[in-house]
């Protein structure tokens, strides 16, 4: 039985995961939405959608959707989330998962009462490079990590009233891509014993710039960087006792893993036919026929977990959002 996807946005991610979607077993765009229904029916169109709405409500009250894929501006996580879960469809919602704690705990809450699938998009978890390193972490074959270091920068076009500059629309580096170095220290390394940030801010109010300092015990170290006005290499590197492991760039895509040990570097590919969006949705059709609430992977633990990082990093560097 195939499972009927919508998703609700259609900006620049929305065309990376239907583009995706298309290649995957038993699953079907079924709807898209977008509040400018010109949009919608040139996404869905581009991509076979079935049906387009210029409302995000017409999506969610379509009866044959069963799984919706949250693709708005971080602010409208939320409200977006909760709607779809209040009338029974389950969620795969873009990181980050809402804007604050206190959001998230809502969403899982609902998702728990309506008994309804809900999960937090971020597709990295999911990649086979990624899973490779986690596993390699985990084997202890270059002993035990003391630091590690991963960086997440790009130049944005300046646009005041655009998704990345907007304060009301969540901007800044640290939600948008400050959120990838952060998740791979919490995956790799765990919650941190103390967290140290500071930022650099433009002239509408959002972090143009953030780094950040996580400190484990035995004086292992996280150095994390996220920017939106300066190109970085965006990798993560993980020394140990006996070697480094450096996820090349971009490390939270699919990329490719560098092991060096005995002086002897070692580059392992990981080749691809999807843009990467692929492994996420299909873990979510996994988690559907199961007939689960809650993912095995990213769990609601998870993403409390990231929310509360990424909100403790806000409050060090003085980031307020209405």
């Amino acid at each position: 039985m195939s499972i009927k996807w919508g998703i609700i946005g259609c900006g620049k991610i929305a065309h990376k995961f239907a583009e995706d979607l298309i290649t995957i077993p038993n699953s079907v765009l079924h709807a898209v939405a977008s509040r400018d229904l010109v949009k919608a029916k040139d996404f869905g169109k581009t991509y076979g959608a079935f049906s387009c709405y210029g409302s995000y409500e017409e999506l969610v009250l379509n009866p044959d959707v069963d799984v919706i894929y949250i693709a708005t501006p971080h602010v409208f996580h939320f409200e977006n989330t909760l709607m779809c879960l209040q009338h029974k469809k389950a969620v795969l919602c873009e990181k980050p998962f809402a804007m604050n704690i206190a959001q998230v705990t809502e969403m899982i809450t609902v998702a728990k009462e309506n008994q309804v699938f809900l999960m937090e998009a971020l597709w990295t978890y999911f990649l086979p490079h990624y899973q490779y390193v986690l596993d390699l972490v985990k084997s202890k074959e270059l002993g035990t990590i003391k630091s590690l270091k991963a960086d997440f920068g790009f130049v944005s076009s300046f646009d005041p009233n655009g998704r990345m500059f907007n304060k009301k629309l969540g901007g800044g580096s640290l939600l948008d891509v400050g959120i990838y170095p952060l998740f791979a220290a919490l995956s790799i390394l765990g919650y941190p014993e103390e967290i140290d940030a500071k930022a650099t801010f433009g002239e509408t109010g959002v972090d143009d710039t953030c780094t950040m300092q996580l400190h484990y015990k035995d004086n292992v170290t996280a150095s994390l960087f996220s920017a939106i006005t300066q190109q970085t290499n965006t990798e993560a590197i993980l020394e140990f006792e006996q070697g480094t492991i450096s996820i090349n760039s971009r490390f939270h895509e699919p990329s490719s893993v560098s092991i060096t040990k005995n002086g002897t570097t070692k580059t392992i590919e990981f080749p691809g036919d999807t843009n990467g969006y692929s492994f996420e949705a299909i873990h979510v059709q996994e988690m559907l026929a199961q007939n689960r609430v809650e993912s095995t992977v990213m769990t609601f633990e998870k993403s409390l977990q990231l929310i509360k990082l990424l909100d403790s990093v806000r409050n060090k560097i003085g980031l307020h959002y209405d």
